[in-house]
């Protein structure tokens, strides 16, 4: 006998490893792009002071743009606010007020 709630969470963790996978593949081909467009941008001003400009950086700023979309797409709220920081900081609340500090 098939048991398909099993199956069913199986394939839903597998696909979000596959989109955690991609999230990191994508920010690991950010990194390596970016920096070989930024050194032949550089290597290709001859005064090097016109380097520091906004159209330099423009892929750079685009695309991480698309990249942090990305990771909100994947990673969702847990980005910052995962439910192990807020029992963290539950806990910390209440051990401060039981040795009597003050918080609002």
């Amino acid at each position: 006998m098939r048991n398909y709630k099993e199956e069913d969470s199986y394939f839903r963790a597998k696909k979000k490893v596959e989109k955690i996978k991609g999230f990191y593949t994508h920010a690991i081909v950010y990194v390596g792009i970016n920096i070989m467009l930024l050194v032949l941008i550089y290597s290709s001003y001859t005064h090097k002071s016109n380097f520091w400009n906004l159209g330099t950086f423009s892929t750079a700023i685009g695309w991480g743009v698309g990249l942090l979309i990305h990771g909100i797409s994947v990673f969702g709220k847990q980005i910052v606010f995962s439910e192990s920081w807020e029992q963290k900081k539950i806990k910390q609340f209440l051990e401060e007020e039981q040795q009597g500090a003050k918080w609002e």
